[in-house]
């Protein structure tokens, strides 16, 4: 399902599992890192009282992502550039003799318990929404997988930062029931899943709800997403950028990474949570491309079901949409939004992405830099996804030095993410943090600056 790092040592011993994390693509630095937040893990699953455990627990790594290019494109069909990060979870997982499933935070030291069920109701604006929509979408998919499991996990993932903190937890919790459970050798997970572009589409739709194959749907978290961020977690790799398509999950290419460049990270300090009115400016845009799909679709009688199969059937496609949502005007609900959300999906997806793909893998910096410049002011002028403080943090660290940056993930609050040259990376955040600190004092306590690794996607310790 996943890679695994052969490696029996004892999670508590820091030193060599750090040794053994790094062979799994981690850089030295970010091993060490993760083998503290797995002793930590080690130590609260000890604590949760069931001593004596029969066997060895299993041990997963479980990265956040950082989304290049691809702003509210995956849902749609189009495309993306991702890199798993070097942060993330790190989990440790027992098998219990019954149906219920115990998950403890190491790091916040809260604790939840519920039993595996196809009616549980999750708590939604609680991080426990995400172990509990997985545990009932695996009991309606899979009747006869309901054996519970004590899980710890310890993050040094930002939470609602634009990392994709909440897809991760998703796919955290699959991994860890799919692992007790033997889902792998169940009949219907593999008629339906038999590669991992193909669990990143089904975890895509456990998050937003919808049917994957024969595997029925239900409310999902409640954010209508795609499964950009679940591709980025479980088929990244190292040092790399990955494109993918979507609808279904589709590889494209990969492109490194230049060796002496890496991710510097800055966290606005605004929550880019996906609940209550931040959820329904998410699922707005997902709504906008949904309704120019249905526009075509009532107009021409054909039967594409994504805005990126609408485009691809003609070269005068988007031509014909935008003269159909100018006609129709006043009976539409929002006639200039849905002008803007196509500009913005053709000119992200099929214009911007490819570009600046390319201009990576020749390595022409510059080029690549203008070219998320233009996402970025898509972003802002087009998507309408930016809050000031985002904004502020691209243009900043363009006039800083960095040879890309852009505000990544759902938008409404969260980070953006720079390309900066390795040598440079401790003063340019310094100077970096200080001028945000300095535009907006109100963020600045939450406000976080951290360099990032392209990492390894999600694997397991044995």
């Amino acid at each position: 399902m996943i890679e695994r790092l052969d490696w029996r040592g004892k999670l508590t011993d820091g030193e060599a599992l750090a040794e053994g994390l790094a062979q799994a693509g981690l850089s030295p630095e970010a091993a060490r890192a993760k083998a503290a937040l797995f002793g930590k893990a080690t130590a609260a699953l000890a604590g949760l009282g069931r001593a004596g455990r029969a066997s060895r627990p299993t041990a997963l790594f479980v990265p956040g992502r950082i989304e290049v290019l691809g702003k509210h494109t995956d849902y749609a069909g189009g495309r993306s550039l991702v890199v798993a990060a070097d942060r993330g979870f790190c989990l440790v997982v027992a098998p219990r003799d019954d149906r219920t499933m115990t998950v403890a935070d190491a790091v916040c030291g809260e604790t939840i318990a519920f039993d595996i069920d196809a009616d549980l109701t999750p708590r939604v604006g609680h991080w426990s929404n995400y172990p509990m929509t997985v545990a009932r979408r695996i009991a309606r998919n899979f009747a006869d997988a309901r054996r519970g499991a004590d899980v710890a996990l310890a993050s040094d993932l930002p939470s609602a930062a634009g990392m994709s903190s909440s897809s991760a937890m998703i796919v955290a919790m699959f991994l860890a029931l799919a692992e007790v459970n033997r889902l792998a050798e169940h009949p219907r997970y593999r008629r339906n899943v038999q590669c991992r572009t193909d669990l990143a589409g089904y975890l895509g739709t456990v998050e937003n709800g919808q049917t994957f194959g024969s595997l029925e749907g239900d409310r999902g978290v409640g954010t209508f997403g795609g499964s950009e961020d679940h591709t980025a977690i479980l088929c990244a790799r190292p040092g790399h950028a990955s494109q993918y398509a979507y609808c279904p999950v589709r590889f494209e290419r990969t492109i490194p990474i230049p060796a002496d460049y890496a991710f510097a990270i800055g966290t606005s300090g605004v929550v880019a949570e996906k609940t209550g009115a931040a959820m329904a400016k998410y699922n707005a845009a997902s709504r906008l491309a949904s309704a120019l799909a249905e526009l075509w679709r009532r107009r021409t009688g054909r039967d594409d079901p994504h805005l990126a199969d609408v485009l691809a059937s003609g070269p005068d496609a988007a031509r014909r949409l935008r003269q159909w949502v100018e006609a129709e005007g006043a009976d539409l609900a929002n006639p200039e939004a849905l002008l803007a959300r196509l500009e913005h999906f053709v000119t992200e997806s099929q214009e911007i992405l490819p570009a600046a793909g390319d201009a990576l893998a020749r390595g022409d910096l510059a080029g690549f830099g203008e070219l998320v410049d233009r996402s970025q002011r898509g972003a802002e002028r087009l998507l309408g996804n930016q809050i000031a403080q985002t904004a502020f943090l691209a243009a900043s660290a363009r006039a800083a030095g960095a040879a890309a940056a852009s505000a990544f993930g759902a938008g409404f609050g969260g980070g953006v993410w720079a390309l900066v040259e390795r040598s440079a990376t401790s003063p340019f955040l310094d100077a970096w943090a200080a001028s945000y600190r300095s535009e907006f004092p109100e963020n600045a306590a939450a406000a976080q600056f951290f360099t990032a690794e392209a990492g390894p996607a999600a694997f397991q310790v044995v």
